[in-house]
């Protein structure tokens, strides 16, 4: 999964109108487990990215997925998120 996570986090780095649209794709994948395990965290990284990007419902998902973690982990996403702004 690392590899898909990879792959299409460098095709919309590249640019085009859907960026945000992929990322909230991505972050759709890890919380409900499609083709990976659930993992919150990455959930709420992609999602929080993809809001920022200016996709809407994306902000929506992600305040449901925080709804299921604890502060510890939204804490790590954010970094996670802050992180890969930083070097994308």
């Amino acid at each position: 999964m690392a590899r898909f996570e990879m792959h299409n986090a460098e095709m919309a780095t590249m640019g085009g109108e859907n960026n945000a649209d992929i990322f909230c794709e991505m972050g759709l994948m890890y919380a409900t487990g499609r083709g990976c395990a659930v993992d919150l965290v990455a959930a709420h990284k992609w999602l929080n990215i993809a809001a920022i990007k200016g996709n809407d419902r994306a902000a929506e998902l992600r305040a449901d997925v925080a709804a299921g973690m604890d502060k510890m982990q939204i804490v790590e996403a954010l970094r996670a998120a802050r992180e890969w702004m930083t070097i994308h």
